[in-house]
Parts: C-alpha cells; sequence; structure tokens
C-alpha cells in the first residue's frame, strides 16, 4: 500500500505515539477500501466546549470519503470520525455490490434491429 498521510496538528503537540496511532487507525481503513492519500486535521479549540475536533478527509478511487466529529477528549473525537469513515466505506461497498448484482441477474436487453 502507498498511502500518503498528513497530519496536522493546531493546539495539540505532535508526538510519535500520536502520530503512529492516527496512522495505524487509517491503515486498517484502507483494508476495506484502497486509500491513496489520508489528510487528517487534529484540533483543540481552548474556548469551546468539545474542544477536541478531528476532521479526515481521504483520497480515494472513485468518489473521496469526509468524516469530522468533535467531543471532550482527542481519542473520543477520533473514534466517533473512524467509525462514521467505517460506515461510509461498507455502505458504498455494499451499494456496489447490489448494483452489481442487480446487473447480473438483470435479463439481457435486446438490441434495436438496424
Amino acid at each position: 500500500m502507498n498511502l500518503r498521510l498528513n497530519v496536522q496538528h493546531f493546539s495539540i503537540a505532535s508526538t510519535n505515539a500520536l502520530d503512529s496511532w492516527v496512522e495505524q487507525q487509517i491503515l486498517e481503513l484502507g483494508r476495506m477500501r484502497q486509500i491513496d492519500e489520508a489528510n487528517v486535521k487534529l484540533t483543540r479549540h481552548a474556548d469551546s466546549s468539545p474542544a477536541f475536533e478531528v476532521e479526515v478527509h481521504l483520497v480515494t478511487p472513485g468518489p473521496d470519503v469526509f468524516a469530522e466529529s468533535r467531543d471532550h477528549t482527542l481519542r473520543a473525537a477520533f473514534t466517533k470520525v473512524m467509525a462514521q469513515l467505517r460506515v461510509t466505506i461498507t455502505s458504498r461497498e455494499a451499494k456496489r455490490l447490489r448494483k452489481t448484482k442487480s446487473q447480473l441477474s438483470a435479463p439481457p436487453q435486446r438490441r434495436a434491429a438496424d
């Protein structure tokens, strides 16, 4: 897998542990769908509640996948975003499979006489 991961930190310290954890989570999604690039934005809003915001944009073949969430801890906000991404990815895959099945089970189209 040749994934380009961009993690931006706003008012949050960038640590190896945090960045590795984010990378691991994104790589797990890569097992469900090909991800060419992942843009992750981690923000702490000191003056609002909930303070932590996570935004993820996955560049994939076909439509890109987006999710965002806020919560009182960074881990909780990130967990919510990952759940949203999993739902979106699995629903798109299910839709694609239903479309393929319906095309396979449909009777062949008759050609109009030329």
